[in-house]
């Protein structure tokens, strides 16, 4: 081994044994910068470091997936429900439900149907059969300390509980990672649909998950204490979920809600305003 790798190697080490003190902060990022400037770290090593700092201040709510996204089953469907969900979704671990997505009571595991599926009688059995004891975090634990949990208990997927109990949404090891080193995907991954898309020369299509933030590069400008994506910003300004077809105007935009559910905002396309339409807005 030569001198540069012996000197990278005591770096990654001394690194490894910092990211357990929190009090260290400062000086570790100082250390990951001054290693970057002298060329021991990469810039990509050096991005993902700094990524790992940030997980003293995120929690698991800034990562996970929210409930109305979650492929889930319930515990009455048969084991060849689950197989065609598991199928459809890509995903080898679903939540199953009783009676309601607020009340996940296990997780079914691709390879534990496997044995079942040889045989054609045992397809009807209930999803109750096969699936395994949930995994449950509050919305506010910190995501170093679930991927501590992660490691120690050896598991992949947690339920995300709200302050009253019901579920939030989903968090995986993999959600985990990829704030560390960006997005993962593999053959099974669905195309991922932009929040932000450009129609043409100041008419836009938003999904209800793009952030406020980032509209700010197109110029609209949407502040908020409260919510953080348009479709939050919408519904708290409408005091319900916008129904398709539903227009705000906010000046200089108008905004028609094109797609949406009883819970959420899916699709929005974004307008200049008419000047009569501004005249006319309270806003």
């Amino acid at each position: 081994m030569d001198g540069g790798s012996e000197s990278h190697s005591t770096l990654w080490s001394r690194l490894g044994k910092l990211f357990s003190r929190r009090d260290d902060e400062e000086f570790l990022e100082k250390a990951i910068l001054e290693a970057r400037a002298e060329g021991t770290v990469a810039a990509e090593e050096e991005s993902m470091l700094l990524s790992i700092l940030r997980f003293n201040d995120m929690q698991v709510q800034d990562i996970m997936i929210p409930r109305t996204d979650i492929h889930c089953i319930s515990e009455e469907a048969t084991l060849a429900d689950v197989a065609r969900t598991i199928v459809e979704s890509g995903h080898s671990r679903i939540p199953v439900y009783k009676e309601t997505r607020d009340n996940i009571v296990g997780i079914a595991h691709a390879r534990d149907l496997l044995r079942y599926l040889l045989d054609p009688s045992a397809q009807a059995h209930p999803a109750q059969n096969v699936m395994r004891d949930p995994f449950f975090v509050p919305e506010t634990k910190g995501v170093r300390d679930l991927l501590q949990e992660f490691r120690s208990r050896k598991l992949h997927i947690a339920i995300v509980l709200d302050e009253y109990g019901g579920t939030s949404g989903l968090v995986t090891i993999e959600d985990v990672i990829e704030e560390i080193v960006g997005d993962i995907e593999d053959e099974h991954d669905a195309p991922k649909e932009q929040d932000i898309r450009i129609l043409g020369d100041a008419h836009f299509e938003l999904t209800g998950r793009a952030f406020l933030e980032d509209l700010q590069e197109l110029d609209i400008i949407l502040e908020s204490d409260e919510v953080d994506t348009i479709g939050g910003y919408l519904s708290m300004l409408a005091g319900h979920v916008p129904v398709s077809g539903e227009n705000f105007i906010i000046p200089p935009w108008r905004f028609l809600v094109e797609e949406a559910d009883a819970k959420t905002i899916r699709r929005i396309t974004v307008t200049p305003a008419e000047p009569d339409e501004e005249q006319a807005s309270p806003l």
